[in-house]
């Protein structure tokens, strides 16, 4: 499966074979999505049966992040060496191992191990490395592309969450983990077949010799690159709080877990329209301007969860979480098309995607730092939105000084 097979036929990028392999990358970041998904969803089953904290129960999601972001990393340098298609092979191996371990040990540091590092990595090639492949199968439609493939992992959030807790009220969240490993395991593999032709990244390479950047902002690349990381980080812990929380804070209010679950499906449903909506928009308007309005209404988002805790408020506001965020992380992908060299395009947007995921993980992490030490998430969203300042603070930045190289 390394080598692709010989092809007989020209390469054109945004054809028809483009877009079945975007439907292709979609099914695969969906399935293998449930890396990120199912440890939400199980964190208050996760606390009562190993009997810790809310913080210490927390920690697999956090480790599950770092290894999902050095994973990505990783499974890039596969990708740009071998192809898509043995990267998911391994992840298909590493998470039918970590889901199946898990749910057999009874050490909640073996829990850790198997859940964190072996699951999280495994997820690691549904998402960095799909967006990166598939970027390369496109150059008119690009946005939107990278959106709906990126929107795959909000398909895996909107079906995931309330299909694992349906089998964890039934069958209990061992036999749940099982179940899903071995699914993965069997999924994954028999769509990455499809995935061997590797004409896309030989055409962006070809044509590299001719790049000029899309977009000037006076910045040297190691300085975009350290914003944009720095940027992903601070947009994602704000984002973390609802999204990994937000089954446990139900909880806490006396909605119940299964109230949690539903908010968390309809927030990346939402999130989904958002995702492909931002695509179309990029394409007119470009990355940055684009992350700017995501990040800025997402910290609406969060100044409402401050506001309100009522049922319904949660709901609506869940559902505008989701719409209003959904598109922030793809446009990394597309502000990377635009300043770097395509073929530096599968390791610059696995660091950013790095970045964010660290984000994730310190988010994820802190809030239930906060909650113990608060007894409540009100400071947590508090300090969400903070992080989310500082998102908007430097991607503002990039704008005026964009704006200004245009105009010297």
């Amino acid at each position: 499966m390394a080598n692709a097979p010989a092809i007989q036929t020209a390469f054109a990028p945004d054809s028809s074979r483009s877009w079945i392999r975007l439907a292709i990358c979609v099914a695969l970041s969906a399935i293998g999505g449930v890396g990120m998904w199912s440890v939400v969803v199980t964190l208050p089953t996760v606390q009562a049966d190993f009997g810790v904290a809310r913080a210490d129960a927390s920690t697999p999601y956090t480790v599950l992040m770092i290894s999902f972001a050095f994973g990505g990393v990783l499974m890039g340098r596969i990708v740009d060496r071998r192809g898509v298609a043995p990267a998911l092979v391994v992840s298909a191996l590493l998470l039918g191992t970590g889901y199946v371990l898990s749910a057999l040990t009874h050490n909640f540091l073996l829990f850790i191990l198997c859940q964190g590092v072996l699951v999280g990595a495994g997820a690691s090639a549904s998402f960095g490395p799909l967006v990166a492949d598939i970027s390369m199968w496109f150059e008119r439609r690009r946005g939107i592309a990278v959106a709906i493939c990126a929107a795959g992992n909000y398909v895996a959030g909107m079906i995931w969450p309330p299909l694992v807790q349906y089998f964890l009220d039934k069958s209990g969240w061992r036999a749940t983990h099982i179940g899903i490993g071995l699914f993965c395991a069997v999924a994954i593999p028999a769509l990455a077949w499809l995935l061997r032709d590797r004409r896309g990244v030989a055409t962006a390479s070809a044509a590299a010799a001719s790049w000029r950047p899309s977009a000037d902002s006076s910045l040297s690349p190691r300085t975009v690159q350290v914003l944009l990381t720095v940027a992903g980080v601070a947009c994602c812990v704000a984002m973390s709080m609802p999204q990994v929380h937000i089954v446990a804070y139900c909880g806490d209010l006396g909605y119940g877990p299964a109230r949690g679950a539903d908010m968390l499906s309809l927030m990346l449903g939402f999130g989904i329209i958002s995702r492909v909506a931002s695509g179309f928009v990029a394409d007119r308007i470009g990355g940055v301007y684009t992350l700017l309005i995501g990040s800025f209404l997402q910290g609406v988002a969060l100044l409402l969860y401050i506001l309100f805790d009522g049922l319904i408020a949660l709901y609506v506001i869940s559902a505008l979480f989701g719409l209003f965020q959904g598109g922030i992380v793809p446009s990394y992908a597309i502000i990377v098309r635009e300043y770097f060299d395509p073929r530096e395009a599968g390791s610059r947007i696995g660091i950013i995607i790095m970045a964010t995921l660290f984000g994730m993980a310190f988010g994820g992490w802190v809030s239930g730092v906060i909650f113990d030490v608060t007894g409540g998430y009100k400071a947590a969203f508090v300090n969400g939105l903070l992080w989310n300042l500082v998102n908007v603070s430097i991607v503002s930045f990039m704008i005026l000084r964009r704006n200004r190289a245009a105009t010297a």
